[in-house]
C-alpha cells in the first residue's frame, strides 16, 4: 500500500522575507557556480544557504558546507524566519508555465510518504541514479535532518478524483505564490482539513507510485533511515525518518508533460549526412530534410506529428544538413539488450543509444570516443550545430507517461536522461522535519 500522511512543515513567514520569489530557488541539480552566486545575493535568506551551500575561505573540509546549512536552519527556525505549521496539512501545490506558446498549470499537493526499498512496495524508480550525489545528498540530510526538497511522484489517476477535495478546500483561499527565474509561478495553499486529507489519503492507498524526478533524494532518505536504525536511533515505525516529503501529481493531469531531451555528440569524425545514412544502411530509412535550423524546426515536426519512438533527427554539423530516420530493422536490439524488456528495447533513448550510436556509429567508427551534452529545447540545438560546438546533434522523442509506468512497472529503470518533466518543483516552499 501506498502509506501517505499529511505533516506538520516548515514555512518562510513573508511578514519577514517578503516575496517567496526571492528566498526560493529550484533544486540543486540544475544550479551551476554562477546562478549559486545569484541567489546567495538575491535575499540574505534564500534557500540556496539551505540547499547547495557555497565553499567559503577558512573552510577546513567539505563538511563545513553542510555544518553550515544545519546553523542556517537551525537559526532560521529559531528566529521565526521559518515558522511551524500548526496543524497536520498536505500542501496543494500548483504551477503555472508555458511550454511551446501553451500555458499549463500542474496540479498536485505535497505529503510524505512512507519510505520502501523498490520492488518491495508501491513505490517504482523509472531512471538510473548515480553514487555521488546520493552521498552529497546524505551528508545534506544528515546535517540539516530535514527534507528540503520533494521528490516528485506520480499516480495513475484516470478522473484525477484525488486532488478533487484538496482543490475543493482552497477554492476560495489565496495562495502563497513564488516566481522562479524562468517566470514559472508557484502557487501552494497548506490544507489541514481533516475530512479532506482523510479522502487524498484513502484514494492513494492502492495506488502505485512512479517517481518521475528525485530518485537520488528517495535512495538517500532510505540510506537515512536505514543509518538511524543500524545505530538504534529509530523510534518506532512511525519515527519521521520512515518517511519522506513528496509531491503527488495524477498521470493523468492535463498540466503534466514530458519534454525531450536531446543529444549533442563530440569527440566523432565530422561527419556528414551522408556518412550517417551509410552507417545506419538497412536498419534505417533515411530521408535528407534540408539545411540549417529552418530544417530542424521542420524534422522535429515531422517527430512529433509521427508520434512514435523509433523516428530520428540527426544533424550533422560538418555539412550543417538535417537526416529525419526511421527505424526499419531493430532486431539486433535482442542481443544489444538481452536483459530489458520489450517496452524498453522500443523505448527511442534506447534505440538511439544501443542501436545506432554503441552499435551501428561504433562499428563504423571504432575509435571515436564520443561525449554528451543533453539540451531540451530545439534552439540549443540549432546553435550548437550553427557553431559547430558539436559534430552529431540528435533529436530524440520524448518518452510517455505510459512508458514510464510500463517500465517502471517490470521495475526496470529507463535509461539516464530519458524523460525531463518541465518545470522543476521549487525548493523553499515547505519543508519537512525527519526528526
Amino acid at each position: 500500500m501506498a502509506d501517505v500522511l499529511p505533516f506538520r512543515g516548515w514555512r518562510y513567514d513573508v511578514a519577514q522575507v517578503g516575496d517567496l520569489s526571492d528566498v526560493t530557488c529550484p533544486p540543486y541539480d540544475v544550479i551551476d557556480p554562477a546562478f549559486q552566486d545569484r541567489l546567495y545575493q538575491q535575499h540574505p535568506c534564500n534557500v540556496i544557504r539551505l540547499e547547495l551551500n557555497r565553499d567559503e575561505p577558512g573552510d577546513t573540509g567539505p563538511g563545513d558546507r553542510y555544518r553550515r546549512a544545519a546553523d542556517f536552519l537551525r537559526h532560521w527556525q529559531q528566529e521565526g524566519v521559518l515558522l511551524h505549521e500548526r496543524e497536520d496539512a498536505l500542501y496543494v501545490y500548483h504551477q503555472v508555465f508555458e511550454a511551446d506558446g501553451v500555458t499549463y498549470t500542474r496540479k498536485g499537493f505535497l505529503g510524505r510518504i512512507r519510505l520502501e526499498r523498490f520492488g518491495e512496495g508501491k513505490v517504482f524508480p523509472h531512471e538510473q541514479t548515480l553514487s555521488g550525489p546520493k552521498a552529497d545528498r546524505l551528508l545534506l540530510i544528515k546535517a540539516t535532518q530535514t527534507n528540503l526538497s520533494p521528490i516528485f511522484g506520480l499516480f495513475p489517476d484516470a478522473d484525477n478524483a484525488v486532488q478533487s477535495p484538496l482543490e475543493r478546500a482552497i477554492a476560495s483561499v489565496p495562495p502563497l505564490e513564488a516566481t522562479d527565474h524562468l517566470g514559472v509561478v508557484h502557487r501552494m495553499w497548506p490544507v489541514t482539513n481533516p475530512d479532506a486529507i482523510r479522502q487524498v489519503t484513502q484514494l492513494l492507498h492502492d495506488k502505485p507510485i512512479f517517481i518521475a524526478d528525485g530518485h537520488h533524494r528517495y535512495e538517500t532518505a532510505i540510506n537515512y533511515r536505514d543509518g538511524l536504525a543500524a545505530d538504534g536511533k529509530l523510534d518506532g515505525s512511525n519515527a519521521p525518518a520512515n518517511f519522506v516529503m513528496m509531491m503527488f501529481v495524477g498521470m493523468a493531469d492535463p498540466g503534466l508533460i514530458i519534454m525531450p531531451t536531446h543529444r549533442l555528440m563530440s569527440h566523432l569524425a565530422d561527419l556528414t549526412a551522408t556518412d550517417v545514412a551509410a552507417a545506419l544502411g538497412s536498419h534505417f530509412q533515411t530521408e535528407v530534410v534540408g539545411i540549417g535550423a529552418a530544417a530542424a524546426r521542420e524534422t522535429w515536426e515531422r517527430i512529433e506529428l509521427d508520434g512514435g519512438q523509433g523516428i530520428f533527427g540527426l544533424g550533422t554539423s560538418a555539412d550543417g544538413q538535417w537526416t529525419l530516420a526511421e527505424v526499419t530493422d531493430d532486431s539486433p536490439m535482442a542481443a544489444l539488450a538481452p536483459d530489458q524488456s520489450d517496452d524498453w528495447r522500443e523505448l527511442g533513448v534506447s534505440l538511439l543509444h544501443k542501436l545506432i550510436l554503441e552499435h551501428l556509429l561504433a562499428k563504423r567508427y571504432p575509435s571515436a570516443q564520443p561525449t554528451f551534452k543533453y539540451v531540451h529545447l530545439l534552439d540549443e540545438v540549432t546553435e550548437a550545430q550553427a557553431s559547430r560546438s558539436c559534430q552529431l546533434a540528435c533529436l530524440v522523442p520524448p518518452a510517455g507517461i505510459e512508458h514510464v509506468e510500463r517500465i517502471a512497472s517490470h521495475l526496470e529503470k529507463m535509461p539516464p536522461k530519458s524523460t525531463y518533466f518541465y518545470p522543476k518543483l521549487q525548493t523553499g516552499m515547505v519543508f519537512n522535519s525527519v526528526q
